[in-house]
């Protein structure tokens, strides 16, 4: 069992798919996303893997991070 994210991490998943939602096209790499959300390597890696995990977002065979066909169905 996986341990349950921090409220921080609730609120930094939303703020992601709400970018990523208002942007449907929206890809990017692992450090293009550190620095966009000014997370630390850790809890952008966390955040990812979550949302990965949960089926919003799917990476690519390049490595980018964007929205799945799913995701927009979770809400922001």
């Amino acid at each position: 069992m996986s341990p349950q994210p921090v409220p921080e991490q609730v609120a930094i998943a939303t703020r992601i798919r709400g970018e990523f939602n208002e942007m449907p096209g929206l890809c990017l790499t692992f450090q293009q996303a550190q620095r966009l959300w000014a997370l630390d390597c850790t809890t952008c890696a966390t955040v990812l893997d979550n949302l990965l995990t949960e089926g919003f977002l799917r990476r690519s065979s390049a490595g980018v991070y964007l929205r799945s066909d799913r995701g927009h169905l979770v809400a922001a």
